[in-house]
């Protein structure tokens, strides 16, 4: 505003309304857009394409939320403000983690390791096999295995790890599962990538192993991503009284609905009961910066899960994860 020097009023600035509109139209466009997204969060969809691709991103909405907020605020458009704030406070809500924690009923009966890494179609092998030489964990989840990958972990890591369940296929189908326990082999779930699954005799208890590695949400395959995720839910509710971890990619975070009503089943997540349920694990690239947390290991009841860690393995678009475990014997 600016003082008319005849009448002492205050006027506009030639040109400020128009300035002002643009700023409502933009903050208009950016409320628009993360409306779209947070809608179907509070309505537990996913929508469709672009929704569930950037539905993996939800926290990094606020950054578009708060720039329409601001914009809303300049431009003096009061309902716009309104809308801004409202979105805020949806996207913060949205944000804690999901699911239910507690402490497993009945005594410790073991301790394990397990790491659940996606190799990129092998490249990362090299890397895997050093990481697991150093943490040495009990179970190892490996996604995206071909076949020169799986000769490498039977050459370099079967002494260790006597133990395997695999899918063997090229490219991302291949899929293993390492092990220091004895394993009776599992039905697996049926994918377009590899998804074995196993019993493991952990210290005279079993433990139901199951591999996660759905398709991604690409936008011509949004109906087959929903399938698999809906089959690895499905496994997960079959048997709720037997001690089970399913872990690996699953191309999905815990803003996605399809994912959530894996965790319905009961199981949780063991990063978020480490403390770090919003750590990106893809891409590999921009992480931790930003991204999103895609890669799980998910438990049910019976374990408490003491710490999470994310390791950064080259050539691979996803950091690996280990979390340390304890089994518990009550129901």
């Amino acid at each position: 505003m600016d003082t008319d020097t005849a009448t002492g009023e205050w006027t506009d600035t030639p040109g400020r309304p128009a300035r002002r509109r643009f700023g409502a139209w933009c903050a208009a466009l950016l409320f628009a857009g993360v409306s779209v997204v947070v809608g179907c969060r509070t309505a537990d969809v996913d929508g469709v394409t672009p929704v569930p691709q950037l539905l993996a991103f939800l926290p990094w909405l606020l950054v578009p939320a708060a720039a329409g907020l601001l914009l809303a605020v300049l431009a003096r458009w009061w309902t716009g403000a309104v809308w801004g704030v409202a979105l805020l406070g949806l996207l913060a809500w949205f944000i804690e983690p999901y699911g239910k924690t507690g402490e497993p009923a009945g005594p410790p009966v073991a301790e394990l390791r397990v790491l659940t890494s996606n190799v990129e179609f092998g490249q990362a092998t090299d890397a895997l096999i050093a990481a697991v030489r150093r943490e040495k964990p009990d179970l190892v989840f490996v996604q995206e295995c071909e076949y020169t990958c799986g000769a490498a972990l039977r050459r370099d890591l079967g002494a260790d790890y006597p133990h395997r369940r695999a899918v063997e296929g090229g490219g991302s189908e291949g899929s293993v599962v390492l092990s220091r326990f004895a394993l009776t082999p599992g039905p697996g779930v049926r994918g377009t990538m590899g998804m074995p699954g196993a019993v493991a005799d952990v210290r005279g208890h079993a433990v139901r192993l199951q591999l996660a590695h759905p398709m991604p949400p690409l936008p011509d395959q949004l109906g087959l991503w929903r399938t698999e995720l809906g089959r690895l839910r499905d496994a997960a509710a079959e048997d709720g009284g037997t001690p089970t971890v399913l872990a690996g990619d699953f191309n999905a975070s815990q803003d996605h609905a399809a994912f959530r009503r894996i965790l319905d089943t009961g199981l949780s997540d063991a990063a978020r009961l480490a403390g770090q349920d919003r750590t990106p694990t893809w891409p590999a690239r921009t992480t931790p910066v930003f991204g999103a947390q895609i890669d799980h290991v998910l438990v049910s009841r019976h374990f408490a899960a003491h710490r999470a860690r994310f390791l950064d393995l080259p050539d691979t678009d996803h950091r690996a994860l280990v979390v340390d475990l304890t089994l518990h014997a009550g129901d």
